[in-house]
């Protein structure tokens, strides 16, 4: 067990793409803690496929490191807003953070968001500007644009203090300044040791433990992770689990493991300040308490971040039901959701009054959209509605979650993006430009005016322009539309293949979804239509064989490229009359009510209901 002056609990802050994952690689490698022989795969922190795809770290994971017979704990924190709940719980592990900026871009919003959180808890910081051989690299503004928001986030004059390492996690270099790099990490690794402080001495008071991470094992069950705050832990001690209510129950440490590198090691004994992993104990949940039997005292709950956003969860009920996936039933739904809200606590599962629907809400589109990728990706088929702000009343008014959008666009498309805000209610408070071209525009704007703002936007700059947003507060709700769809669907009549023949006799009426030779049912949104009201067209129409031969040769005839949609998109486009039909190998758009008469009536129903004001 190492002596506490000999332990340092660092969090590593960085916006998405700052390079944070790169920069924990090198510090593995350069500490000796792997073995010449032994691969470390590219951004090892990234354990997920998902991550690996995306590049993003959803699910924060420690790792630990020797230096100079120094343990140095590194957890990594997810830089994206949407997982907020996350980062919450870290901050209570560390005594320290690394904030990563990237010495092109600066401060961005969600750094300024894992950011807050540190400052408030005391934490004191290290900055890294990296990335300091990008061609466009402005060090020297990034420095005073981190400073800027330390002052504005109320951060203390200790905290104002910070000190600053230069480095490029990319080509393993670090240095004080700019211009005198060393060829290794060492400058960092020695600032961690310097400005880090160890953890606080009380390893004889009594045993307190806080629960920050869970993970899961087939043959350990659940797996408590989190930091030793004061006490010492053993193998086989019997211990008290206070939970989130205040209810104590005892349970016994079968097993107890401390960190070296990625791998866990199995350890005897761990004391305060210590960052291990428990084994044992059955019904743990995330911000319980572990302390001892005698004198259990419980650490203060922890407040998780409410969600922003919800979307419903059914069966899938299409005509393809069950062709492509494993798990159908409405039984293996509630278990899988029900699993994830063990480990994602800023996660809410309501069921509803049919068996075959669960509200889920979360922190933004991008959470919910990693929970169903992951689903699909374990054989579940299921479909999901429109996503939906939650409102809250506060102090008797309705209010609806506002967003902080920070973006940057070339000049030329600044005039077109700044329009197509105003019309989903955004209000411009800061504008920066450069001088190189790009503008950097911050907005607050309503939650609901972004869902499927992120398409257009696209559109709008010619792939060029860059988004970032973060929860900002509620304020009151935003009378008129706001956001939302404004082209009609082309709707499949009935159930077949899509035909080159079909989709030719339909392409003029807007831009289609699907290629030709696919399985379509009536019902099904095959296209967006040229106008704002639904039409019914028939792409499964096959041509009529005769042996007259026409004058223009069929070979010549070219179908347009269709528009294939990724789950955030599909996600993103949909209406309150449409469900999203999700499946390990498709993603398929459809109307509720799946056949025409049925939905005219519904309609009809609807306005009548509308008038008559019920």
């Amino acid at each position: 067990m190492h002596s506490r002056d000999k332990i340092r609990n660092i969090a590593i802050i960085a916006h998405v793409d700052h390079g944070k994952t790169t920069l924990v690689d090198q510090l593995l490698r350069q500490s000796g803690t792997f073995r010449d022989n032994e691969q470390l795969q590219e951004r090892a922190m990234d354990s997920n496929d998902i991550e690996r795809e995306r590049g993003i770290t959803i699910l924060a994971k420690n790792t630990a490191i020797n230096y100079k017979d120094t343990l140095i704990n590194i957890v990594d924190t997810p830089g994206h807003a949407d997982f907020g709940g996350e980062v919450e719980r870290i901050m209570k592990m560390v005594d320290g953070v690394l904030l990563v900026v990237d010495a092109f871009e600066g401060c961005m919003p969600q750094t300024k968001f894992v950011l807050r959180k540190a400052l408030q808890q005391g934490l004191t910081p290290v900055v890294v500007v990296n990335k300091i051989d990008r061609p466009a690299a402005r060090p020297a503004e990034v420095i005073d644009e981190v400073l800027e928001l330390f002052i504005e986030l109320e951060a203390s004059d200790d905290q104002l203090e910070f000190p600053v390492v230069y480095a490029s996690g990319l080509n393993g270099i670090a240095g004080n300044s700019p211009d005198d790099l060393k060829e290794t990490m060492e400058p960092l690794y020695e600032m961690i040791l310097d400005r880090i402080p160890s953890p606080k001495e009380n390893p004889d008071e009594p045993l307190q433990f806080l629960v920050t991470l869970l993970d899961y094992n087939e043959y350990l069950g659940r797996i408590a992770i989190g930091r030793v705050n004061r006490g010492r832990i053993r193998q086989g001690q019997v211990v008290a689990v206070i939970d989130r209510e205040g209810a104590v129950k005892q349970a016994r440490i079968e097993k107890l493991f401390g960190f070296q590198g990625l791998k866990r090691i199995e350890v005897e004994e761990a004391a305060a300040g210590d960052i291990v992993a428990i084994a044992g104990l059955k019904e743990i949940n995330i911000g319980e308490t572990i302390a001892d039997p005698a004198n259990p005292e419980a650490l203060p709950v922890l407040a998780i971040d409410e969600p922003t956003l919800q979307m419903t969860f059914l069966v899938n009920n299409s005509p393809f039901v069950g062709r492509e996936g494993k798990w159908v039933t409405s039984r293996k739904l509630r278990e899988r959701l029900f699993k994830e809200i063990e480990t994602d606590v800023s996660l809410r599962v309501e069921e509803t009054d049919s068996p075959d629907a669960f509200v889920v809400s979360g922190r933004g589109e991008l959470h919910l959209g990693i929970l169903i990728e992951n689903m699909r990706r374990e054989g579940f088929e299921l479909q999901v509605s429109m996503p939906e702000v939650i409102m809250k009343v506060v102090d008797g008014v309705k209010c609806e979650p506002i967003e902080r959008l920070l973006i940057d666009v070339p000049e030329e498309s600044m005039g077109a993006v700044m329009e197509s805000l105003g019309t989903r209610k955004a209000e411009m408070v800061n504008m920066i430009n450069n001088g190189n071209g790009q503008v950097r525009l911050e907005f607050l704007i309503p939650a609901r005016g972004l869902i499927g703002y992120r398409t257009n936007f696209l559109t709008l700059t010619r792939g060029y322009g860059v988004m970032n947003h973060a929860f900002d507060n509620y304020g009151p709700v935003i009378s008129g539309q706001v956001g939302g769809r404004h082209q009609g669907v082309l709707i499949a009549s009935e159930t077949g293949k899509s035909t080159m023949y079909g989709m030719l006799s339909v392409e003029d009426r807007g831009i289609l979804f699907l290629e030709p030779g696919l399985d379509v049912y009536e019902g099904m949104i095959v296209g967006e239509h040229t106008r704002d009201t639904d039409i019914i067209v028939n792409i499964c129409k096959e041509k009529a064989l005769n042996n007259i031969r026409t004058a223009n040769k069929e070979d010549t005839v070219k179908l347009k490229s269709p528009r294939l949609m990724s789950l955030e998109e599909a996600l993103e486009y949909l209406n309150d009359d449409e469900l999203c039909e999700i499946t390990p190998k498709s993603i398929r758009l459809r109307k509720k009510v799946l056949n025409k008469s049925e939905r005219d009536r519904a309609e009809k129903q609807r306005r009548v209901a509308a008038e008559s004001g019920v």
